[in-house]
């Protein structure tokens, strides 16, 4: 676990010890479980304690050894000295550093340690400190750290030896500037090779670097690359200037990606200026047809009127997969059947196994007065756990299809599992609440694992309360039977009692946090959402004052016992503007509520099925049917018996109750072949990604 880079990461790990102090995530832990806890012994709860205040004593760069005496056997205690150790690494010798590393050689704590001691080395510009304990692979800066260490003995550098690998990366951070500076210097930077990187940051939407290599160019080049660089980060300015430019290959690539930028921002200028510059400049046949394609994409996304022409008209060789798919979109949108027949017709035949496109293609049949194809194709996906899966039951009046499977328990498999030290590591730092900490120990030893092993050990981790582990491994597997495991009924007492208090489904509330976080309670994300329901600090505030709920501060949102009341407070509020639809608030709830209200306000008379099939957002469209999805398998878990899908997409405007019990539907086992595995996005993994 990194400590000491950056004040928000260290404020933020504080928080969370803390939050471990409390004995939050270690009772989570236990209570959770439905197994005993045979080594939850009275002695090592007490080694627990002592270790988590040692810990918080060792990062404030206090006195750690004292409240740790009695733990030098405690798996955990090498974290408390490479705690101290980086705080301290200022003042800490090489020698201290060096025996730790080689005492603990391989650990996790210990790479942490010497990265720490390596980027203090190279702000002192102590090359030969540096070199000593550099190893290669740790990170870019520090390969650009260690480049500069042996420029400084003197020795040149060689391209293909020292920068190829780094040449290819889009961006690189700021320590490996001197280098690159050299390198230029040297020679070794060619007019090639820059453009090179110039069009590989360009791909990439990185302006910064295409501008920092347009400084290593001169004349036409380096004016090509300028241009470059304002194509991505301002395309309207390029394009007001663009009838001035000439009508060389390199301005006709700048006006390219300038157009291609722009149509994602503002289809209608975009379109408006490729009439005027499409005569100006002879573009050949593969960059009209980049326009083109993104022209029709984005007009189709911003639903122009004649976005369905467009996308129809677009030359074989400009097609792309997200066109075809927008081309079906749209024609559903504008309710004509016929078109979007035709679109589906020119879908490929990976894209027709999507659940997505085999459930269109019946209820365009149906649409079109074809019954008979229309019942067999709905029958065929009502085999699947699938948010279309569903919808096709409903359309057929059939039973939904779940089979779950179980991962019997293997009392001798798990004590084996758990004496492997990386597990046992793992185990105890969920045990005190380093759970960022606890996922690394498991995900370097998880991999290792045969298949059979793997599942018991996620099991197994899921029955100590640690959720995400099995939602994971599972999903990423393929093994989608285990329902119990991948949909877990955690703190079910209280997301139960928080979402009857907030007058919303409990199974809906379970959805999104299932959806939101995989059940991490320190998710992180890079807008500054936290917790289970990943709730901004300025939200929670709010929700808190309105309905005088308990609100301690940003870090108390990596408490359940707080967040939850909190979010399920919130997405009612939320739901208010949206007549309590759940399908219609979990897009504002991913996607904002100014966004769904925009939607709402351009398609606001779709049927609720295509108008999630037209959001414009990828993620956002996914994520809806992900959660609707989600709730019904968690209305399964609770109630046996969930209420049909078509009834949680109630009509745009029609009132949602959640206390009207429609008919519920009956569970069966009929399954077909698996369905492609249901992603599990990756939530906000404990400070660092956005979700």
């Amino acid at each position: 676990m990194s400590i000491r880079f950056g004040a928000s990461a260290c404020l933020r790990a504080c928080a969370i010890i803390a939050l471990a102090l409390s004995g939050v995530a270690a009772t989570r832990a236990q209570t959770t479980s439905s197994d005993p806890v045979p080594d939850a012994t009275a002695g090592l709860q007490q080694q627990r304690d002592a270790f988590r205040a040692a810990y918080v004593a060792a990062q404030a760069g206090q006195d750690w050894r004292t409240l740790a005496r009695g733990l030098e056997d405690y798996p955990l205690y090498p974290y408390l000295q490479a705690a101290a150790l980086q705080h301290d690494i200022e003042s800490a010798t090489p020698a201290e550093v060096d025996a730790y590393l080689q005492r603990y050689t391989g650990w996790i704590p210990a790479d942490d340690l010497r990265k720490a001691e390596l980027r203090w080395l190279a702000k002192q510009k102590d090359w030969a400190a540096f070199q000593h304990f550099y190893r290669p692979g740790l990170d870019d800066a520090l390969t650009c750290d260690a480049l500069q260490a042996r420029l400084a003995q003197g020795q040149p550098l060689e391209f293909a030896r020292d920068l190829s690998a780094l040449w290819q990366k889009a961006s690189l951070p700021s320590a490996c500037d001197p280098v690159l500076d050299t390198a230029f210097v040297q020679g070794l930077l060619t007019p090639q090779r820059v453009r090179d990187r110039v069009e590989r940051a360009a791909d990439a939407g990185s302006a910064t670097t295409v501008q920092q290599s347009a400084a290593w160019l001169t004349g036409a080049d380096a004016r090509w690359a300028q241009r470059i660089a304002e194509a991505i980060a301002s395309p309207a300015s390029l394009l007001k200037k663009a009838m001035a430019f000439a009508d060389t290959a390199e301005d006709r690539e700048a006006v390219v990606r300038a157009l291609v930028r722009l149509a994602r921002r503002d289809s209608a200028q975009a379109i408006t200026d490729w009439q005027s510059l499409s005569p100006r400049f002879a573009f050949d046949q593969a960059q009209r047809n980049r326009v083109l394609a993104a022209l029709a994409l984005y007009n189709a996304v911003d639903f122009g009127p004649d976005a369905i022409q467009r996308l129809e008209a677009l030359p074989a060789a400009a097609q792309t997969d997200a066109t075809r798919e927008w081309r079906v979109r749209v024609a559903v949108a504008q309710r004509d059947w016929k078109a979007a027949q035709a679109g589906l017709a020119a879908l490929g035949p990976d894209e027709m196994q999507h659940g997505e496109w085999r459930y269109w293609r019946a209820r365009i049949a149906q649409e079109l007065g074809n019954d008979g194809a229309a019942s067999d194709d709905y029958a065929a996906l009502a085999q699947q756990a699938t948010f279309y899966g569903f919808l096709a039951a409903d359309r057929a009046d059939l039973p939904y299809s779940i089979c779950p499977g179980t991962v019997t328990v293997d009392p001798g498999l798990d004590q084996r599992i758990e004496a492997i030290p990386g597990f046992r590591r793992a185990f105890e730092l969920f045990s005190v609440g380093l759970l960022h900490a606890a996922r690394r120990e498991w995900n370097r030893v998880f991999p290792d694992l045969p298949p059979t092993e793997q599942r018991q050990a996620a099991a197994l981790a899921s029955r100590r309360g640690w959720y995400d582990r099995a939602i994971f491994a599972f999903g990423k597997s393929g093994d989608l039977q285990y329902y119990a495991l991948r949909f877990p009924l955690a703190d079910d007492h209280d997301v139960i009692a928080a979402a009857r208090a907030a007058g919303i489904d409990p199974a809906w509330t379970f959805a999104i946090i299932r959806a939101e976080t995989a059940w991490q309670p320190d998710a992180h994300s890079g807008a500054d959402a936290r917790g289970l329901m990943q709730l901004l600090p300025s939200t929670a505030a709010r929700v808190a004052r309105r309905n005088d709920l308990p609100y301690e501060g940003p870090a108390s949102l990596y408490d359940p016992a707080i967040n939850i009341p909190l979010g399920t407070r919130y997405l009612a509020h939320l739901g208010l503007r949206f007549n309590g639809s759940p399908w219609l608030t979990s897009a504002a709830y991913n996607a904002g509520p100014g966004n769904a209200q925009r939607w709402l306000d351009s398609r606001g008379d779709l049927d609720p099925e295509a108008f999630i099939l037209a959001i414009p957002f990828n993620e956002t469209r996914d994520y809806v049917t992900r959660v609707m999805s989600f709730a019904t398998i968690y209305g399964w878990r609770l109630h046996g018996a969930p209420v049909p899908m078509s009834s949680r997409l109630p009509a745009i405007g029609t009132p949602y109750d959640p206390a009207v019990d429609p008919p519920r539907k009956q569970v069966v086992c009929r399954a077909e072949a698996p369905a492609a595995p249901t992603a599990t996005p990756s939530p906000a993994p404990a400070g660092s990604v956005s979700q």
